[in-house]
């Protein structure tokens, strides 16, 4: 078994299990460095002995292996798939000394390094592999006397740093929030566009902050399973933006949230306002700093749905209300608030190894897979009861029915947790699609209230409530 298997970030083997796996292959490369330091392979063919640590093979032609210095046997497989990549790949390394008898030369081994696709899937390896690799830029930027990092284009660095794909999460609820509230006859272009850029700013603080916090408190270091759907951005671990920069920048969006706020507060205030706002920021900031960390303590999916759903939504009405508060953007929140929930909820579950070690009590972390699968479905069926209720009680315009569409969404998802609950890698489509439930539903609601607005000015006598 392998160190990484056992949850170690280190590529290490026992070394009688090293020269287990050695064994296997019917060829090995010895290498070591010569006296001029170059390094020098050569194929050979060892009969290994896992028992006593031993390898013994017949002397290269025309090479010596020294028996002064340190000296390997490598055996590796790599399996060509045409078109897609490779597959099957696996290797193993043995490390010790070299001793030459009459009948050959035994390398006698002390340790062992090596990595099996089957045991390890190629993008975790990658991530136990971090420290080595900062290890390596840290040495050669010592030995060059200039900082030599890993470098991405400021496009791509800027999304992955900032996350911007996922402000869907903020752009669904606020817009929701202002055309409820167009509907009932209240509309300030200004206004609308201030409260979507200042909420935008408020995520990506919220997204910036969240990574400054998991690595200071080692929940992103300890994850070695990360997706393009968890596990932070990453930005801070591989390199490509310092812990302070990163700091930095939190800072600044929410300057810049809580600039535009003070404007609303002084263009459109109201007591009501002011309420959600002062919510929205300790929630936001109490997230995963301390000395709240809602998240570590199994709350986070909580302080999401209170976040993007209420908060923003009641908040951006409220906006172009002047304070004047309502059932239906209430009752409309409802469903928008689980299902963006339920995008944490299922991207902690190929989380909950990495938050388990930091400490990181989420709710995949503490509950089984069973209890976890069904909260979601408990979860995702409330979204839609809620909706088909705040309709039949005349709260909600019919046309918000139009989210029911989503259902086999919802399906798609539930029926994908189990059989990938436990592959991360297998997981990340189905992460994919519950997003896409999230924004999905978000955009017909958006369309619903589009339909209510055109018929209200169309046929001002048709009443699209029930109740």
């Amino acid at each position: 078994m392998t160190a990484i298997a056992e949850g170690r970030n280190t590529p290490e083997l026992d070394a009688r299990a090293g020269f287990e796996k050695l064994a296997t292959y019917p060829y090995q490369i010895v290498t070591w460095v010569d006296d001029s330091g170059y390094p020098m392979s050569v194929v050979v063919e060892a009969a290994v002995a896992p028992a006593g640590l031993t390898a013994t093979f017949s002397p290269p032609a025309g090479l010596t292996v020294p028996a002064d210095r340190p000296v390997s046997l490598t055996g590796s497989h790599i399996h060509p798939q045409p078109g897609y990549g490779y597959d099957e790949r696996r290797h193993v390394t043995v490390w010790g000394h070299a001793t030459t008898d009459g009948e050959g030369i035994t390398l006698t081994g002390s340790s062992a390094w090596g990595w099996d696709e089957a045991e390890v899937p190629f993008f975790e390896y990658s991530e136990r592999s971090l420290a080595q690799s900062r290890r390596y830029f840290d040495a050669l930027s010592a030995e060059r006397g200039t900082p030599v990092k890993p470098k991405l284009s400021f496009g791509f660095l800027t999304l992955r740093t900032t996350r911007l794909p996922f402000l869907t999460a903020t752009i669904i609820p606020v817009v929701l929030g202002i055309l409820i509230a167009a509907s009932h006859g209240a509309f300030d272009l200004v206004a609308a566009a201030l409260t979507v850029i200042g909420a935008a700013f408020v995520q990506l603080g919220l997204n910036v902050a969240n990574d400054v916090f998991d690595t200071v408190q080692g929940a992103d270091d300890a994850n070695v399973t990360p997706t393009k759907f968890s596990g932070g951005s990453r930005v801070i671990q591989y390199g490509l933006v310092s812990l302070r920069q990163m700091a930095g920048l939190a800072t600044v969006f929410y300057v810049l949230a809580g600039a535009i706020g003070l404007v609303l507060l002084a263009t459109h205030g109201s007591t009501a306002l002011l309420v959600i706002g002062v919510v929205g920021i300790i929630v936001s900031l109490g997230y995963t700093a301390p000395p709240l960390k809602l998240v570590y303590r199994g709350l986070g999916e909580i302080a999401v749905a209170i976040g993007f759903g209420p908060m923003m939504l009641l908040g951006a009405y409220v906006v172009q209300t002047g304070g004047t508060l309502s059932w239906e953007p209430f009752v409309a929140s409802i469903p928008v608030a689980l299902l963006v929930a339920l995008i944490l909820y299922v991207n902690e579950i190929p989380d909950r190894r990495g938050d388990a070690l930091a400490g990181k009590r989420t709710l995949p972390v503490r509950f089984s897979r069973q209890v976890v699968i069904s909260g979601y479905n408990v979860a995702v069926t409330a979204a839609y009861v809620a909706l088909a209720v705040g309709v039949v009680a005349g709260i909600l315009p019919v046309p918000t029915l139009l989210m029911l569409l989503t259902i086999p969404i919802a399906l798609r998802v539930s029926r994908g947790l189990a059989p990938n609950y436990d592959s991360p890698y297998g997981l990340m489509a189905i992460m994919g699609t519950n997003v896409q439930l999230h924004l999905r539903a978000g955009l017909l609601l958006l369309a619903a209230y589009v339909i209510v607005i055109v018929a209200s000015v169309l046929a001002p006598s048709l009443d699209l409530f029930v109740g």
